[in-house]
């Protein structure tokens, strides 16, 4: 094993230590981003700026100074989140010479305990879409396949970590953005509840959805970022998952899977009974509807207005931005929103006020009703697929939307507000990784994340990608 393969917990630990210096640590990294340059997962990267971030460190630890919980930990940072020493892109034409006065404020704590940004990721464009495959910049790859796609928005981020060019990486999610990626990559993925984390300092498409979220080979490693921003206590240790009452909604969450994604989910649902879990089949047959009801009148009507309160303090105008965008989907996704809104103000209005509470209590009373402790799911219906299937894909013989095929399982707790964490479950027979989601009500993070983190240490990591 070598430094590239230690887990975000075991980098802070070994820098601490001393057992190795943030300078050898960001020149093996480096060395790996050049390797790896060919998966596209970086739009900035500053190996002189790094390095000096990295002897400054060095030097104050040799001094003595009180580094931080995070102490040289390098961090890879999804291109729409704004950072003082780079440009934020929002992986747009219009913004590639956008540099914000300050970091955003959830990677701010982390950079306050000593974290440093390695540097901005790749993503789908203004993280529109769910292939990032991305026009202006190019498109992100799988590392374990470079023809396949990454997944998005976050995709950058997520085979940045999956090919070992960083031990850890921050993201955006409105829809999916942090599981998504980490499910198609082989890495771990978690959206906290909406507020835990917030999004001020990100290039925003739609305010009442849109969090930080994180991203690490292991949930153990999750579960350390956040005990450090929050300062919450984890949960009691526990070994296995005795007493735990985990939900499986079969309408809905488990249509039209993958024949091998399916194949897959019943052998981890297999492990969570081997380690003690009690499975209940009881499913929202309410959730569909009500989902489908608010998802993209909100998230478009957002878009625009928080785009273009976004714009003033770049100096561009809305039809600047749309000139320089050059992925097809999202330039015609913006167009279309601006000549016709989704839905009148007071209709928005009243899907915040009435159409979403009844989401929320939607899931409130399916946890609650059967006493459950958390859901568990595929996060996405298949595993990735080749670049430039970026209208539909086959599933099963059928034809579907690919946004719809991704987003599908991941949106609905979006809406709702609620964590999420995605964690490897296995690979395809091609080689391709595959994830299990587990949804908790809200404000359960750290009990969801110890859940994953069981899941994780029962079946395993993924081999590294060759």
């Amino acid at each position: 094993m070598t430094v590239l393969d230690l887990t975000t917990t075991e980098v802070v630990a070994a820098l601490r230590q001393g057992d190795m210096t943030v300078s050898d640590y960001v020149t093996a990294l480096t060395r790996q981003i050049k390797d790896k340059s060919g998966l596209n997962a970086f739009i900035t990267f500053d190996e002189d700026l790094l390095g000096a971030q990295a002897v400054e460190l060095d030097r104050r630890r040799a001094a003595g100074e009180d580094c931080g919980a995070l102490f040289g930990l390098p961090i890879a940072v999804k291109d729409n989140i704004e950072t003082a020493d780079y440009v934020t892109t929002g992986g747009t034409g219009a913004l590639k010479n956008h540099r914000p006065s300050h970091n955003a404020p959830f990677l701010q704590k982390l950079l306050d305990q000593g974290a440093l940004v390695l540097g901005k990721t790749n993503l789908h464009e203004l993280a529109f879409g769910i292939t990032s495959n991305n026009s202006v910049f190019g498109p992100v790859r799988n590392p374990y396949n470079p023809d396949m796609i990454a997944g998005g928005s976050s995709g950058g981020s997520a085979a940045a970590v999956a090919a070992r060019m960083a031990p850890f990486a921050i993201g955006t999610d409105t829809g999916g953005s942090t599981r998504i990626p980490p499910a198609l990559c082989g890495i771990a993925g978690f959206r906290p509840t909406m507020g835990r984390y917030g999004a001020d300092g990100a290039v925003p498409i739609a305010h009442t959805r849109d969090t930080m979220g994180t991203m690490a080979r292991t949930v153990a490693d999750i579960q350390l970022i956040d005990h450090v921003v929050t300062g919450e206590a984890a949960p009691s240790p526990r070994t296995d998952l005795k007493g735990i009452r985990i939900g499986i909604s079969r309408t809905y969450f488990y249509d039209l899977l993958d024949g091998q994604v399916e194949k897959a989910t019943e052998k981890a649902l297999s492990v969570l009974r081997d380690l003690g879990a009690e499975l209940v089949e009881a499913n929202m047959e309410q959730m569909p509807a009500l989902n489908e009801a608010i998802s993209m009148p909100i998230c478009l009507y957002e878009a625009v207005a928080d785009m273009t309160d976004y714009l003033k303090g770049t100096g561009l105008t809305f039809d600047q931005l749309i000139a320089g965008m050059g992925s097809p989907d999202v330039k015609g996704l913006y167009q279309a929103i601006c000549a016709e809104p989704p839905v009148s103000p007071e209709g928005y209005a009243q899907l915040l006020t009435e159409g979403r509470p009844k989401l929320r209590q939607c899931y409130r009373d399916y946890f609650a009703d059967n006493r459950l402790d958390a859901m568990v799911f595929p996060t996405t219906k298949l595993a990735a697929r080749p670049l430039g299937q970026d209208e539909t894909v086959d599933i099963n013989g059928r034809e579907v939307s690919t946004f719809q095929a991704y987003v599908h399982n991941t949106d609905p707790s979006s809406n709702a507000g609620i964590p999420g964490v995605s964690v490897p479950m296995g690979m395809t027979e091609d080689g391709l990784p595959m994830g299990l989601e587990f949804d908790g009500p809200e404000n359960s993070d750290g009990n969801i994340l110890q859940i994953a983190d069981i899941f994780q240490q029962a079946v395993g990591r993924l081999p590294t990608p060759k």
